[in-house]
């Protein structure tokens, strides 16, 4: 056991110290351009070197660390535990492809854009492992604030355009707005030592301070203030929908796959183990976040026609499921049933791991599709699959994945959700137990849209026939790109094949986070993935579908024995079939709008009675957008302005205020 512990140890300071030398080694690839295809193939390995250290250590009793790195008195602390090694395999898996993925992007790009994306990328991984292994509020800060800063220079790669400087200027803004929460929620448990007590900042000390239960609702508050930032929980989510646009492909699949799992981890760890037992306010005010969170992005994706802004709004919406079902594992916590709660935390990790996986699939592709076509817009897409069949095969992996079909992995953690909170009833205020089960129809909700989010994202992208002329030139993803799909694609069959050896590898940071174990019961035959009567049955699910397939074959057989009878087409309209009558991304998305038009600010553009030659649209926007942000920026901008116009113009009449300052703050002192 301590053997493993040593290796893992040795995995991620190996890992460290070879993405640190790639960082620097990318600085000249624009003058040795021979070490640009070494660059992120050791990389990769690097990140196959943590997602095992991560698995060494889900098994493996928590071990501490002290590096000599830091300020005098204010050394780094490492912890690798079952969270921490659970958050480094799917962060490490993840890399790999995306890894391998930028090994082709590099041969697309010029060598002073592949070495910026070098530099900051391998940056970004050291500062990522080093928030999932921190052990002290001082080190997690110092890696939380390198990853903010690293991920924001990828965002804004392409800074010449306007589009780019405004994404990263608001992914900057609400990242720092975050961070002072949290640093804020740090400070207030230190500020809980005992008089007499020497300050420490370990995170084992804070542990230990055991606030009152209003310092506590306070700090939990920042924290989830300031996790949910990072993570994309509404109303602090619109960065999203404007860093996934701009930025790399490759990297907004990291920002997906790996940083907005860094929000959730953090707010885990705070939570449920830093934290004192959670009073039920918590889980309640975390779930309905989530559900909100979920609902919004699952409508917001719905209505979109630019593909990396619909996946952008589809982590929204997975980001709320998974933060719906921790608030319900706080619920179940703070009333004493533990079991209940590691069901929950079980459903919140599987989904983190499905999440990464999938999402990391489809901005992957996605990338693969704009690299071959120049498109970002539905409208302008269609009928890719016969020009890239393999990755149109691999995406639709990840398409039926992230929809919850089964048997992929989606459909597991969803359906473990939807067993958790029906499992509600157990909670002993009957407001709850009626109440909390209705959330199982939201999620029921966000499900279908999901899916109906997929057909409309596949189908229009891959199915059909082209809308333009120039996808005809477009052209089979590279070698390293369709490595890096096969491996999320593997991966994403994996986790829905065989869901009892996930859940054996999840139970014990379930385990750690509630001090409980749910009662799962796990076999291949058979994965119980619930408490009670409750279950999944992978094999069972093959075989019903097998079933249903082979009927649909033997009646398509039988039919297509009888005599064809030929006639005439119908000619309505049939000499202009052609792919612009196909439907199009804004008309599968006029019912939702249609439907759910008080949760979407919908600007139309009518064109004038007049107009011989009319053309209709729509903009639709995120409504928190409209009614919080953009008035909250007109109101500071008033400000700064009223400020600037009581500036004095003179400098001798500044330090005379300044002067005069100072006088009334000496004679107000005591």
């Amino acid at each position: 056991m301590y053997v493993s512990i040593g290796v893992s140890w040795g995995l991620i300071l190996s890992a460290l110290i070879l993405w640190s030398l790639l960082a620097f080694a990318s600085l000249f690839i624009p003058k040795v351009p021979r070490i640009a295809p070494l660059i992120f193939p050791l990389g990769a390995l690097g990140a196959l070197g943590v997602a095992v250290a991560g698995l060494l250590a889900l098994h493996g009793p928590p071990v501490a660390t002290v590096s000599p790195l830091g300020l005098p008195g204010l050394p780094f602390h490492g912890r690798l535990d079952a969270l921490s090694g659970l958050f480094l395999v799917l962060f490490g898996l993840t890399t790999v492809a995306i890894s391998l993925d930028l090994t082709g992007y590099r041969a697309r790009e010029h060598y002073p854009v592949a070495a910026r994306i070098g530099v900051q990328y391998h940056i970004l991984l050291v500062s990522l492992t080093l928030v999932f292994v921190a052990a002290d509020a001082y080190s997690f800060l110092i890696a939380w604030e390198a990853m903010a800063l690293s991920s924001y220079l990828l965002v804004v790669t392409d800074h010449r355009t306007s589009a780019a400087r405004r994404a990263g200027f608001l992914y900057i803004l609400i990242e720092h707005i975050g961070a002072l929460a949290i640093v804020a929620a740090f400070a207030i448990l230190i500020a809980q030592t005992p008089i007499g007590t020497p300050l420490s900042y370990t995170f084992t000390a804070l542990q230990a301070r055991h606030p009152d239960p209003t310092i506590a609702g306070l700090v939990f508050l920042l924290a989830f203030f300031g996790f949910g930032a990072k993570a994309g929980l509404v109303p602090l989510h619109v960065w999203l929908p404007q860093a996934h646009p701009v930025a790399p492909s490759p990297i907004s699949a990291l920002l997906s796959s790996v940083l907005l799992k860094a929000g959730i981890y953090g707010l885990l760890r705070l939570a449920f183990i830093v934290l004192p037992t959670p009073a039920p306010w918590w889980g309640l005010t975390v779930l309905t976040v989530g559900l909100l969170t979920a609902l919004l992005g699952a409508l917001s994706s719905a209505v979109q026609s630019d593909m990396k802004r619909l996946l952008a709004y589809s982590s929204v919406e997975n980001i709320g499921l998974i933060t719906a079902a921790i608030g319900l594992a706080l619920l179940f916590s703070a009333y004493g049933l533990k079991a209940l709660a590691a069901l929950a935390l079980i459903a919140a990790l599987y989904h983190c791991l499905n999440h990464a996986f999938f999402k990391g699939l489809l901005f992957l592709g996605t990338g693969s599709v704009l690299h071959a076509t120049g498109e970002r817009n539905l409208g302008r897409l269609g009928g890719l699959i016969h020009r890239m069949p393999k990755t149109a095969l691999l995406m639709l992996i990840g398409t039926l994945a992230i929809a919850g079909v089964p048997p992929l992995n989606g459909f597991v953690s969803e359906w473990l959700t939807l067993q958790s909170f029906l499992k509600a009833t157990a909670l002993p205020r009957p407001y709850l137990a009626m109440g909390i089960p209705l959330g199982a129809a939201l999620i029921a909700l966000v499900a279908g849209l999901a899916g109906y989010v997929m057909v409309k994202f596949y189908g229009i992208v891959f199915l059909g026939r082209p809308r333009e002329a120039g996808l005809a030139h477009a052209v089979e993803s590279g070698p390293f790109e369709r490595a890096g799909l096969g491996l999320l694609a593997l991966l994403c069959l994996a986790l829905g094949l065989w869901p009892a050896g996930v859940i054996a590898l999840i139970r014990p940071a379930a385990r750690l986070l509630t001090g409980a174990d749910a009662p799962i019961t796990v076999s291949y035959a058979g994965a119980r993935v619930g408490v009670a009567h409750a279950g999944y049955a992978p094999v069972v699910l093959w075989v019903a579908f097998g079933v249903i397939a082979c009927t649909a074959i033997l009646m398509l057989r039988a039919r297509s024995g009888r005599a064809a009878r030929r006639a005439t087409v119908w000619n309505c309209g049939h000499p202009l079939v052609g792919a612009r009558i196909q439907d199009t991304a804004e008309g599968f998305g006029q019912p939702i709008r249609n439907i759910f038009t008080a949760f979407l600010a919908v600007r139309r553009r009518l064109p004038a009675p007049d107009d011989l030659t009319p053309r209709y649209g729509s903009v639709v926007e995120d409504r928190f957008w409209e009614n919080l942000y953009r008035p909250a920026a007109r109101g500071f901008e008033t400000i700064f302005i009223w400020t600037a116009a009581l500036r004095p113009r003179r400098i001798a009449i500044s330090l005379m205020f300044v002067l005069a300052t100072l006088i009334v703050l000496l004679a107000l002192a005591p």
